[in-house]
């Protein structure tokens, strides 16, 4: 879809220029949330705010890189130049957690696309260079990295699986789903993963989480988002077996997981990425705009209500007091899934071109994410929580941001899709610099509708070092079509 020809129904917030034109568009759309007009800077800043986990490891500030996927790795799982210009640019940032850096496969047919991250026996040492890129840049940006947390992100794609081919999808999946295989082209007695294959699954987990360790990691982040694997188990309703059908089955993947790190990794903290909320799958409408891809009642979203439109966060704070039994600390919020409703996900004014419009503000998406966090840490204080959704916020994400802070609705401030435009917005931030407007993200999309159409991602519009590749007129010709 053409940012070109396409004129977006709800104002840019670039034409948000003041604070009381922010303060009455938020109130003509019956929006909720909060925002300072004025930035604090230095010790007083909240984002300057420092903790320590419980198990020794220093976060130095309240900025967050969230995990993001290049699709840009070598067919073995190797990093590429670049995928480590990548990790330079969030070891520069200024954010003191990186979570995960990158999605990395713990099987080979768990890959997303046959370019993932892959960690195994054979790659220990692209991944410790990785990990020592990350520590030496920060260092001669910053000083040291003795306040600097890295972790690594495992990954297991479920149904979104493409280990071989950009094109063709392997779903690997734990239930047959009345919509979504449908809409991947998945046969209702698609064969399902049995409960061996599960085992299996765990023990690399387990496997990968030890050599995340031996290669410098300080935590790993079990990815339950997305409605990759990990999400998938939360949902698995029909499922039979020790895995599926009550919470306590539906849990088991991650404390069996767990109970294995804690045996052969002691000492290597364990995080999760979580989708607190899920709707129902959405779909191009008519006229381009998403609508429900099924009708109410749905009951495949996890921590959402029956209508498919709507939050039940009943069994998110039932799975949260599990990672809370495990002794698990850090906590990664997000929401849906991009493959199947991406407004609430990553709310965004431009459609990647496998999308739909918006069918509301976006401010609606990022606002209902803060407000689902902040009841997540008023009922478990004792995570320290990352928020996320922020980029849409464009030049106005510092000021929100500073009020959730300020307000104890989140302990960090999650960025994605606005670092590969503007790496360097966290140290901006927390020294007072104006923002940048030529780098701020303006959620065009292309960082999604390129892997989508089987290239790299990147920030082909602003990032100039991706404005100049070949592979950016191929893509304007896509978005035009």
């Amino acid at each position: 879809m053409s940012t070109g020809k396409y004129k977006p129904q709800y104002p840019r917030v670039a034409q948000l220029k003041t604070a009381e034109d922010l303060s009455d568009h938020l109130l003509k759309e019956g929006i909720e949330m909060g925002f300072d007009k004025e930035l604090k800077t230095g010790a007083n800043s909240p984002f300057a705010k420092t903790h320590t986990t419980r198990a020794g490891n220093s976060i130095g500030n309240a900025f967050c890189i969230l995990p993001m996927e290049g699709w840009d790795g070598t067919t073995d799982g190797k990093p590429t130049e670049l995928t480590k210009r990548r990790w330079k640019n969030f070891a520069i940032s200024g954010a003191k957690l990186l979570w995960g850096c990158e999605a990395v496969a713990v099987q080979p047919a768990g890959r997303a696309n046959p370019n993932q991250l892959m960690i195994n026996e054979k790659n220990l040492g692209d991944f410790e260079e990785l990990y020592q890129l990350v520590k030496r840049e920060h260092e001669t940006a910053f000083g040291n990295s003795d306040d600097l947390l890295t972790g690594l992100q495992l990954t297991h794609s479920g149904r979104f699986c493409k280990p071989n081919s950009k094109t063709k999808m392997e779903p690997k999946i734990l239930y047959s789903h009345p919509v979504l295989n449908k809409k991947f082209g998945l046969a209702e007695d698609y064969p399902l993963m049995t409960d061996g294959e599960i085992s299996e699954l765990i023990d690399a987990y387990v496997i990968a989480a030890v050599r995340a360790q031996k290669t410098g990691y300080k935590f790993v982040d079990i990815k339950h988002c997305h409605g990759y694997l990990g999400h998938e188990f939360l949902s698995a309703y029909d499922r039979e077996g020790k895995y599926g059908k009550s919470l306590e089955n539906r849990t088991r993947f991650i404390r069996e997981i767990t109970a294995g790190i804690r045996a052969e990794a002691p000492g290597l903290e364990i995080g999760v990425r979580m989708s607190i909320f899920d709707w129902m799958p959405f779909k191009q409408g008519p006229e381009g705009t998403g609508i429900p891809a099924t009708e109410a009642p749905y009951k495949y979203a996890f921590g959402g209500d029956e209508s498919g439109q709507g939050e039940d966060l009943s069994e998110s704070f039932q799975f949260l007091k599990e990672l809370e039994n495990l002794d698990i600390e850090l906590l990664c919020t997000t929401a849906g899934s991009p493959y199947y409703n991406p407004h609430i996900q990553r709310p965004a004014l431009f459609p990647p071109s496998d999308g739909y419009m918006p069918p509301e503000d976006p401010l609606h998406g990022v606002a209902r994410q803060i407000s689902a966090v902040s009841k997540v840490k008023k009922a478990f204080p004792n995570f320290y929580t990352v928020g996320s959704g922020y980029s849409y916020l464009q030049e106005w994400l510092p000021n929100v941001a500073q009020n959730v802070l300020d307000a104890g609705k989140a302990d960090s401030i999650g960025l994605g899709r606005m670092v590969l435009s503007y790496p360097e917005l966290p140290a901006d931030v927390l020294e007072g610099t104006p923002m940048k407007r030529a780098k701020i993200c303006r959620t065009f999309s292309d960082c999604t509708t390129a892997p989508r159409n089987g290239m790299i991602s990147g920030c082909f519009p602003l990032d100039p070092f991706y404005k100049k590749m070949e592979i950016h007129e191929t893509l304007k010709t896509i978005k035009a079509s």
